[in-house]
């Protein structure tokens, strides 16, 4: 083996599709190329220790806003240890701003972009000659029909164990200055006949759960029907073999013929990220987002009310000039629209998304290292920033993680953020903990809430037994990084 192709990923279920789509490309170089993932908090040593025994002459990282702290340190290690194998970069996080980036330092290639024709084409020149000059290269980006495919280089325990990311598309034609899909020109299809034959593959090998990452899934009614209807298909010739789709969806996009299709599906077989990310007109003006709120939240009541769709609906606080006030009024809209999760995001500063142009004018202040969440701006201060951060946290840990169903209405009443701010600074003054509380406290810090607001000590003891009754207390989770921005295939 010459070649092996690593990253970090945030779970061990999350594989990675990026690295796969390089395997798959690698031509003649692929017999001589391995895949190797691992996961954030591994030691660095035994990194770099099993890197080193597949004694590998080049080593290409792929680099996320996850994981570019503890790749930087296995990179630094790597170089110390064995400074004879060669290091190429690639991945969102290296691929803009690079010149400032320790990481970028330390490795000798970095390949910005699409990765799927450029980096073979460097590995071979740095195997075989004449040596690469240039330390950065531009990835190019290839015609569609050009890439192949990697779902094959699915392993039967990654289909068993892990999740199965697909993509029919690649890119997205929004401009949303908070988002890297922003310095995409438009979406890019693969053929659609191809695509359903590698998930009919997929499907044959035993894969069930299909999360696709697709920008903007419902941009192609036809090309979104047609996918649809392959699942669908699936599903009606044995349905007592489900299977599970998610797709990221735009908001204000749902026509009829696609609200047939949805209405088809039965519970537990979809999945729709929605972004809003903002119900107000000015700020989402501010960041290039197109978005007509009355249709999106039409949408979103129908399919509340109409399909069995599982809906995840995102907003991001933090959006230069939304003012605490008007998140607040967003996320009662939202709230009172009755998705099953809302994701409070923070916002976070991606290197080269065009958000930063607003930094003077709005005062935006980010944290220097991974993931850039921002800290204070204009209309929100420090101290108010890290409430909203808790009341995310939070939020997490009591509504989106579904156990408090009789619970929640109660805490939220007629205000549901002006209530759980309330909440959320009381839980933190009282526990001085984010992370790590076991659910069994979660349960009881929750009763006692609901007494310093005058619900009786039964009453309170009751409401949450009727969540727990039989339920053995276990430790909350914490949920995977959430992102404003899929991944490059590099």
């Amino acid at each position: 083996m010459s070649i092996l192709l690593t990253t970090l990923n945030a779970r061990y279920t999350h594989a990675s599709l990026g690295l796969r789509y390089l395997l798959a490309n690698m031509g003649e170089l692929q017999e001589q190329t391995r895949l190797q993932e691992f996961v954030i908090g591994a030691k660095t040593t035994e990194i770099v220790e099993r890197i080193l025994a597949h004694a590998p002459r080049i080593v290409g990282f792929g680099i996320y806003i996850w994981n570019v702290e503890e790749s930087t340190k296995v990179v630094a290690m790597l170089k110390r240890v064995a400074p004879h194998v060669v290091v190429v970069l690639g991945g969102p996080e290296v691929s803009y701003e690079s010149n400032e980036q320790e990481i970028v330092k330390l490795a000798d290639y970095l390949i910005t972009g699409w990765g799927d024709v450029t980096f073979p084409k460097l590995c071979g020149e740095i195997l075989n000659g004449p040596k690469p000059l240039m330390k950065i290269h531009a990835g190019v980006q290839p015609p569609m029909a050009e890439i192949k495919l990697p779902y094959s280089l699915y392993t039967d325990d990654d289909i068993k164990n892990r999740t199965i990311y697909v993509e029919a598309s690649r890119g997205c034609p929004f401009k949303c200055e908070f988002c890297l899909s922003a310095l995409d020109k438009t979406a890019w299809p693969f053929a659609l006949d191809n695509f359903l034959a590698e998930m009919e593959s997929l499907h044959a090998r035993g894969a069930r759960l299909f999360k696709f990452v697709d920008r903007t899934f419902n941009l192609n009614i036809k090309t979104s029907l047609k996918i649809m209807q392959f699942f669908l298909d699936k599903l009606e010739a044995n349905p007592d073999d489900p299977v599970y789709a998610h797709f990221e969806l735009v908001p204000d996009h749902l026509p009829d013929a696609l609200k047939e299709g949805i209405s088809k599906f039965p519970h537990g077989a979809l999945q729709f990220e929605i972004g809003i990310q903002s119900f107000n007109p000015a700020v989402q003006t501010l960041v290039s987002r197109k978005q007509d709120n009355q249709k999106a939240a039409d949408n979103i009541r129908w399919l509340t009310d109409h399909s069995n769709a599982h809906m995840h609906v995102d907003l991001i606080a933090g959006l230069p000039g939304e003012t605490v006030e008007s998140f607040a009024e967003g996320f009662n809209k939202l709230w009172a629209l009755n998705p099953h999760e809302i994701q409070f995001g923070i916002l976070k500063r991606l290197r080269g998304t065009p958000i930063i142009r607003h930094t003077q004018e709005y005062g935006l202040v980010f944290e220097p290292y991974a993931p850039y969440t921002i800290l204070a701006n204009r209309d929100i201060d420090f101290p108010t920033m890290q409430r909203l951060v808790r009341f995310a946290r939070y939020w997490d840990l009591v509504a989106n993680s579904g156990r408090f169903g009789h619970t929640l209405p109660v805490l939220l009443g007629d205000d549901a953020f002006g209530s759980f701010m309330a909440f959320s600074d009381w839980l933190y003054a009282n526990t001085d903990a984010t992370h790590r509380i076991a659910l069994e406290r979660l349960v009881a810090m929750v009763a006692r809430y609901l007494q310093t607001r005058g619900m009786a000590k039964d009453a309170a003891e009751a409401l949450l037994a009727s969540d727990y009754a039989g339920a053995k207390p276990k430790p909350v989770e914490t949920p995977a990084p959430k992102r404003q921005a899929r991944r490059l295939a590099a």
